[in-house]
């Protein structure tokens, strides 16, 4: 007689895969009417929020988009329903940041832009709902740029959803669906001011003064706006002193510290949320450090935090502390983060610290190299009036002191043993002479 843990065990080697039960239940969908239809692709759905990486992958393929599209065509899937699944698909693809590119040359993507278009100029019986259905869709699927008439009707669309201040769960979902779609247009797509600026800036100032958005949602409307950035330098006044980003960010960070178990080990794709979020905020952040040039004295308090998730980060969360390190290297390369504040902040050890490690991967050697190579460069000459030879001097005499504590000349010597292949992989134009790199007195 078998025990209860065997036929547990039998049970689970049975189960079907998780895209296969997808494809089942899809594979069903033709021969139900469309109330039949909406339950399957409920029980689709519940599937979808299961799914790691390398089952969506396999699900949502060109092939299942074009079925899609045939079945919309044919009238045996209607658009409600197809919406149903959709929205779920980008939503949870958007959410898990997963790579699936499978949505961009199908049918079914070459159609809705023209449908978006169409609802829009519609004058009379214009159906809202499916107009911002549709632009949520495409926008969370769509991985390519998006033309310029097709932004200025989707944006201000979305906008308009994510203003509605109501703090039910409902609207929230909802709201939280339109910021997630609108932080997924990429960075190179070129958007005007005026389809966007105002409706973002009272967004984040609501927030600011109610706490009416979720964690996610926040996150993703400063996402949008720094994206906005980086191909309009006229938001830097904005950003930095209107809207007061490096002190939201190092607020949200220490907020979402809190909700995580540092001590736990991380499992690829079964993150908690928080984890994900604050990801985003250190990719927001690392675009924020490329591109501004405003000094703020709330940036020390952000490089403090930093620091302090790259230290929480560095045992069971790789994924984290490498962002840590890659943000933070950016920030010593821009004027506008003091070399004293890197100093006195910890930056300076936690990198020492970090490549003494025995094991490290070429990009981290490479981040650190860049990192302390910008330091150097930067001590060699005056920083700003302020700053003079005195100050400097007593600078680099206190950093080279730290770095000995630390013991760096081990790494240094390391770095000799291996530069050769890092020059050759990344920058044919560097010194072979690596103590260049380093401070010295």
């Amino acid at each position: 007689m078998k025990s209860s843990c065997d036929n547990e065990l039998h049970c689970r080697k049975k189960e079907m895969p998780l895209n296969e039960k997808f494809s089942k239940l899809f594979d069903g969908l033709e021969e139900c009417d469309e109330e039949e239809q909406m339950q399957k692709i409920r029980e689709m759905n519940e599937i979808i929020n299961e799914m790691d990486e390398e089952e969506f992958i396999t699900v949502f393929t060109e092939e299942l988009f074009n079925k899609i599209h045939q079945m919309i065509k044919e009238k045996t899937l209607s658009w409600r329903n197809a919406i149903l699944l959709l929205k779920q698909a980008g939503y949870r693809k958007e959410l898990k940041s997963f790579f699936c590119y499978s949505f961009d040359d199908s049918s079914l993507s070459k159609r809705m832009p023209g449908m978006i278009i169409e609802e829009e100029r519609r004058i009379e019986e214009k159906n809202e709902r499916l107009l911002v259905d549709l632009c949520e869709c495409y926008l969370l699927l769509c991985d390519k740029c998006i033309p310029d008439e097709l932004l200025s009707n989707i944006v201000p669309c979305l906008l308009k959803v994510a203003l509605n201040k109501e703090e039910n769960e409902e609207t929230q979902k909802e709201v939280e669906i339109a910021l997630l779609a609108l932080s997924h247009i990429s960075k190179f797509c070129e958007i005007k001011q005026e389809l966007y600026l105002n409706g973002i800036t009272e967004i984040i100032k609501y927030h600011q003064e109610h706490h009416n958005l979720t964690q996610l949602s926040y996150q993703r409307a400063w996402n949008f706006l720094i994206n906005r950035f980086s191909n309009d330098k006229s938001l830097e006044e904005v950003i930095v002193n209107e809207l007061h980003f490096t002190r939201e960010a190092r607020r949200e960070l220490e907020e979402l510290m809190r909700c995580i178990d540092w001590k736990r080990k991380g499992e690829r794709g079964k993150e908690v949320k928080e984890v994900k979020i604050i990801w985003r905020w250190l990719d927001a952040i690392y675009d924020y450090f490329y591109f501004c040039e405003l000094w703020n004295e709330e940036l020390v308090g952000l490089i403090s935090c930093i620091v302090q998730v790259f230290r929480a980060s560095r045992d069971n969360y790789p994924d984290i502390s490498r962002d840590c390190i890659f943000t933070l290297k950016s920030a010593a390369e821009k004027r506008n983060v003091k070399i004293d504040v890197l100093l006195k902040e910890g930056t300076i050890v936690a990198f020492s610290e970090e490549m003494n490690q025995s094991t490290l991967d070429d990009d981290i050697m490479w981040n650190g190299l860049l990192f302390f190579l910008s330091i150097s460069e930067r001590l060699k000459e005056k920083e700003d009036e302020e700053t003079d030879e005195t100050k400097r001097k007593e600078l680099k005499r206190r950093i080279f002191e730290k770095m000995e504590e630390e013991e760096f000349e081990d790494c240094i010597e390391s770095f000799h043993k291996i530069f050769d292949f890092l020059n050759r992989k990344y920058y044919d134009g560097l010194s072979l002479n690596i103590s260049d790199y380093f401070v010295n007195a």
